[in-house]
């Protein structure tokens, strides 16, 4: 059986022609949102597209970027699909699973999606590296300075202000201060007898 998926990424978009091509290639029933496919983004009609499809039926999309705006969530789906037996075909790029072609296509595609998460990975890496080697360290910014560490403990040490108190003044959360300052926690714990 031939299921069709289509989306647009905004509700002043118009899925007619994602809607005509999929009919026009047979699909007997056809899931349709408008949403964000960027990656992340629920999709609430995909998944139950997903979870419809049976071993042997065919996923179909008019176009390649409707499974997500990543090649690698991309092929991840398909290839998904295909240890669950399900099939799939994009019109416009004209892969399909079911064929020689379409496979070696789609495998072509695979391996550049692979490559290029490599190669950003050793990016990553030697940027790093470099970064560490100029006395730099890679990571989130601190939230609280030496100074305003000072602050905290001098306004902990007083013992008449709450943690939470302390924290809104230096504008974190009480879980953030007491990463900082974990003997704040303790002070926080009503005592045990």
């Amino acid at each position: 059986m031939l299921i069709g998926y289509a989306r647009v990424s905004t509700t002043d978009q118009n899925l007619d022609l994602q809607r005509d091509a999929l009919t026009g290639a047979g699909c007997s029933r056809i899931f349709e949102e408008k949403k964000s496919g960027k990656a992340g983004s629920k999709r609430p009609e995909f998944e139950a597209a997903l979870a419809y499809l049976r071993p042997d039926d065919v996923l179909v999309v008019w176009k390649l970027d409707r499974l997500g705006r990543s090649l690698v969530e991309m092929m991840r789906t398909i290839d998904a699909l295909r240890r669950q037996g399900v099939h799939f075909r994009s019109l416009t790029e004209q892969f399909d699973s079911d064929t020689a072609h379409g496979r070696f296509a789609l495998q072509v595609h695979g391996a550049m999606a692979e490559y290029l998460l490599d190669l950003n990975r050793e990016r990553t890496v030697e940027g790093l590296k470099a970064a560490l080697a100029r006395g730099r360290k890679g990571g989130r910014p601190r939230k609280l300075s030496e100074a305003d560490l000072e602050v905290g403990r001098a306004l902990l040490a007083t013992g008449s202000i709450t943690v939470a108190v302390i924290a809104r003044r230096l504008g974190v959360s009480r879980f953030t201060f007491y990463s900082y300052l974990p003997q704040a926690r303790a002070r926080s714990q009503p005592a045990r007898g």
